[in-house]
């Protein structure tokens, strides 16, 4: 059969396409899987009896002896990193996008000069630009185990963060380490002692070349309302009637910036700003006499949400080394049905004009 090829400059007509796939399809008759496969695996396609067979006898062992070499890895394909013509949906820039709870046990500092390992769940994000199809997911896992090994610190978050910014080509970055930090705490009035678990998050932000290091604690207290405890005590004094102010199990979240010129700001010191401010937190071991005295307690402070607001707003503005900050209290009410909330903000930082809607429901307690 003689084959006349036509100048690279001529473009064929139907005729002359129908004849050469004709002439390739009696060729793929007779011709094996694999010698199709090597030709084009598209040719299999041509033959309807044979659309499936696209690819030669597969080797079905797994191959424990075979070593991905330099030479063999920059064959792999790489669609999440290809052109923008790959991209999907607007051509807009993507401000976060990363990874989430991805965990790994982190070494913290104590304020008494001792090490804590702790289970911490990572979310790290950079910014996408507009004309990028995506970044490599692994590489955010691969930055923080870098550093992982290191005693904690926000120095860490840096490095780890520096390499975000170098690996993934992006021009901002974020990480967030959350984990529960335990607190070995007296009853009391029995004497006993026990383990309280505050959930912390550190948050270290690079935008636009700016950073802020941020610290958030979940604070769970008592919170008596004030008003149920007069109504109680005029139906006891004018009517002689036994009645229960209502007190219900409370959550504040603080947020914090942290001055990085300034001395470091333990997490205990943080602790302690929240209880000087609300004194009602819950208990860890409790006879009765602690009971008792948890009573007495929420009986001298009862408080509305817009009092833990406030309450908490002044012990952050006692601390120099705290800048802007943010507190959300939700008090989960034991009258209603429904919660108590407030928030307050100083400072630019946190300020906004809208509120995820699923805020409010993040501040419970756990157990």
């Amino acid at each position: 059969m003689n084959i006349h090829m036509r100048g690279v400059d001529e473009t064929p007509d139907r005729t002359e396409a129908e004849a050469a796939l004709e002439t390739l399809r009696q060729w793929a008759a007779t011709a094996t899987q694999t010698e199709i496969a090597q030709l084009d695996p598209a040719v299999a396609r041509l033959l309807p009896e044979r659309a499936v067979q696209n690819y030669p006898d597969l080797s079905r062992n797994y191959p424990e002896d075979f070593v991905a070499d330099e030479g063999y890895r920059a064959t792999l394909p790489d669609l999440q990193n290809g052109p923008s013509s790959l991209i999907r949906g607007a051509n807009e820039q993507i401000q976060h996008v990363g990874i989430s709870n991805f965990r790994l046990p982190i070494r913290f500092h104590t304020r008494d000069n001792g090490d804590l390992t702790l289970e911490t769940s990572v979310t790290g994000t950079v910014s996408l630009e507009a004309d990028k199809k995506g970044i490599n997911m692994s590489r955010i896992m691969r930055s923080f185990y870098k550093h992982a090994e290191k005693t904690f610190s926000f120095e860490v978050i840096e490095a780890a963060l520096e390499d975000y910014l170098s690996d993934l080509g992006s021009m901002d970055a974020r990480i967030q380490m959350r984990f529960s930090f335990p607190v070995k705490i007296d009853s009391l009035r029995s004497g006993l002692s026990g383990y309280q678990y505050y959930d912390i998050a550190l948050e270290l932000v690079d935008r636009d070349g700016v950073r802020n290091k941020i610290v958030h604690l979940d604070y769970v207290y008592s919170s008596t309302c004030p008003c149920s405890l007069e109504l109680s005590e005029h139906a006891r004094q004018s009517r002689g009637q036994l009645a229960t102010p209502h007190s219900q199990r409370s959550v504040a979240r603080l947020s914090v910036q942290i001055d990085p010129e300034a001395p470091c700001l333990w997490f205990e010191d943080l602790i302690d700003h929240c209880r000087r401010a609300v004194p009602t937190e819950t208990q860890v071991m409790v006879k009765r006499e602690d009971e008792q005295a948890f009573a007495e307690l929420n009986a001298a402070n009862p408080i509305f949400v817009e009092d833990a607001a406030r309450l908490f707003c002044e012990a952050l503005q006692s601390d120099p080394r705290i800048g802007d900050f943010r507190v959300v209290a939700s008090h989960q009410e034991s009258l209603h049905s429904h919660d108590a909330v407030s928030v307050l903000t100083q400072g630019p930082l946190f300020a906004e004009t809208s509120l995820d809607p699923g805020l409010f429901s993040t501040l419970i307690h756990r157990g």
